[in-house]
Parts: structure tokens; sequence; C-alpha cells
């Protein structure tokens, strides 16, 4: 069965920094693609950033393009999306999600992942 963990998430001002991390378990983490995605208050959720299997291949919303960069450790089993200039506008929740299909490039259609975390508050005052 297969577990994603996010955490590093919280209370930052604008302009800040956070790291966000997922740790996966249950299956071997290197062949599947991966990606955040993120759902503010009275919003559906969002594609933010993907990850091939490898990590040599990224794709970004270009809402955080430039700000944001999603990274993998394959031998930690960890996924991770470091976030700089945060704005009030990146307030979510932030979830991680691995892609279902082995050997698949990354994807911004959360249609392509089956599993999902439980997501990680990310709050960005003014």
């Amino acid at each position: 069965q297969v577990q994603l963990v996010e955490s590093g998430g919280g209370l930052v001002q604008a302009g800040g920094s956070l790291r966000l991390s997922c740790a996966a378990s249950g299956r071997t983490f290197s062949p599947y693609a991966m990606g955040w995605f993120r759902q503010a208050p009275g919003k559906e959720r969002e594609f933010v950033a993907t990850v091939n299997p490898s990590g040599s291949s990224t794709y970004y919303a270009d809402s955080v393009k430039g700000r944001f960069a999603i990274s993998r450790d394959n031998a930690k089993n960890t996924l991770y999306l470091q976030m700089n200039s945060l704005k009030p506008e990146d307030t979510a929740v932030y979830y991680c999600a691995e892609r279902a299909k082995p050997y698949y490039g990354g994807s911004p259609y959360s249609y392509d992942y089956d599993y999902w975390g439980h997501g990680t508050q990310v709050t960005v005052s003014s």
C-alpha cells in the first residue's frame, strides 16, 4: 500500500521561503513520476509542479514558475518542493501525488495520479 506523507508547511511572511517534503513508502519510488498540487479555500485543486522518475525533467504551473523548484531523492524515497518569494496567493493545502503507472513522465493532470498524501498547510501572510 503506497503511503505519501507531506511535511514542512507552516506560516511564513510574504517574500519568505519554505521547503516541503513528501516521504513515500509502500513500493519502489524511483519508477514513478511525482507531482505537487494545491487547494486554496473555496477553490478547486490545482497543479503546481511535476517531475519525471529520474528527476531530470520538471514542469511548473505558470503561477509558480521561477519561484518554486521540485526535486526528488530516489535513494531517500522523498519528493521536495522548494518555495521561494512566497505570496499570499500561494496560501493553500499542498498535496504530493504519485503517478499510477511506472516509467511515464510527469503530468499536470490530477487524474494521472492514483496516490495522494493528506496535505500540508502553507499560509503566507501579507
